[in-house]
């Protein structure tokens, strides 16, 4: 996993992990801030952790480049952005090509970016949500591939907004791991597939 916060989502997933629900191994975790409290829930969990901070590099090109090579040495099956706060550039994303997952609190396309809670408010829109999208060199626009939505209430400060988005995301990335990792959503160079059927829309996971 890629992160660079304080890792609820990442604790959700290792939560998913130990209950049996998720039948995958999280082999690594990686930061862009070695101060990230993420870090600190890997470590308590025996996943090993790497930070690499950009300010240790003369560049960006080549920040990535040790990033690509310590995923390419971790060997993953899939990668999972988790508040991770730097866009990979076009290079490392055609490499790691479907493989590399994000979710983002909105329900894209709507809000991509940052601030999607504010704007949702601001819009006064009725419902808000969370995305899990493949991720491509334009920002929040991969396929998506699941998503959930969050009631917005009439009394919501973005506070609230964000605290109830986030329950919905630690319920939304599991799952969507989950499917991926019994074979029910399988993504292909063409089209991302749910039991068989091209996917034309995002799954639908409901708001608990």
């Amino acid at each position: 996993m890629l992160v660079s916060g304080t890792g609820s989502n990442l604790q959700a997933i290792i939560a998913a992990i130990h209950s049996g629900q998720l039948l995958l191994d999280l082999v690594a975790v990686v930061s862009d801030r070695a101060n990230a409290p993420a870090l600190g829930h890997a470590h308590r969990n025996g996943v090993p952790t790497f930070v690499l901070e950009p300010r240790a590099f003369p560049n960006r090109t080549a920040w990535e480049s040790a990033l690509c090579e310590l995923l390419d040495d971790c060997h993953p099956d899939l990668i999972a952005l988790a508040g991770f706060m730097r866009i990979l550039g076009p290079d490392t994303v055609g490499r790691f090509a479907r493989r590399l997952l994000n979710i983002h609190p909105s329900l894209l396309p709507r809000y991509p970016g940052l601030h999607p809670h504010r704007r949702a408010l601001e819009q006064g829109d009725p419902e808000h949500g969370a995305t899990v999208h493949l991720v491509t060199p334009e920002v929040d626009a991969g396929p998506r591939l699941a998503r959930i939505r969050v009631p917005v209430r009439p009394s919501d400060t973005e506070e609230a907004l964000i605290e109830r988005t986030k329950r919905a995301e630690h319920r939304l990335y599991p799952a969507v791991l989950t499917e991926l990792a019994r074979g029910h959503l399988v993504v292909t160079p063409d089209a991302v597939f749910w039991n068989g059927v091209r996917l034309e829309s995002p799954l639908e996971f409901p708001f608990s």
